[in-house]
């Protein structure tokens, strides 16, 4: 039974992918981050707001506020 359609060849540089270990690359470690301080928190109330979408229409804090509340997610494009 063949569940995936991958060659020999790269299941075998797959495999030797994940089984590499760092050797004696060693990276600086990284600061801890505090994620209190980076804006509004799970369950915490924001200020009323409108902003506008990538189509430039505009939304307030009401216009998208639910039943059971609202969930703001910010994500950075990559051409910013």
């Amino acid at each position: 039974m063949k569940l995936f359609n991958i060659s020999w060849p790269v299941l075998i540089l797959l495999g030797a992918l994940a089984a590499q270990s760092p050797g004696g690359t060693q990276t600086a470690a990284r600061p801890k981050i505090d994620v209190s301080k980076l804006g509004p928190q799970v369950g915490e109330r924001v200020p009323e707001f409108t902003l506008k979408d990538q189509s430039g229409k505009s939304w307030t804090l009401q216009s998208i506020m639910g039943p059971k509340g609202a969930m703001l997610v910010f994500v950075r494009s990559a051409d910013w």
